[in-house]
């Protein structure tokens, strides 16, 4: 039987540097958005989530309604 072989790894600084350069490769891929297009998109986020809390604050009173208040008023409490 032969004795397995080890396979060397470079060293810890020598991947993160690596790693490092990679990241700056991948980077200078990226198309950023210019200032109206970032602009557009944070408006359209703020008022999704206005709507998204409003919508859950509505099932909120709903629920709360139907489970709690209503329950205690057949009851007559």
């Amino acid at each position: 039987m032969t004795a397995p072989v080890e396979v060397s790894r470079p060293g810890l600084g020598t991947r993160l540097v690596t790693f490092y350069h990679d990241v700056l490769a991948e980077m200078k891929k990226v198309t950023w958005p210019d200032r109206p297009q970032l602009q557009s998109a944070t408006i359209q986020i703020i008022i999704f989530v206005l709507i998204l809390g409003a919508l859950i604050g509505l099932i909120d009173v709903a629920l709360q309604f139907a489970l709690v208040r209503l329950p205690a008023m057949l009851v007559g409490r």
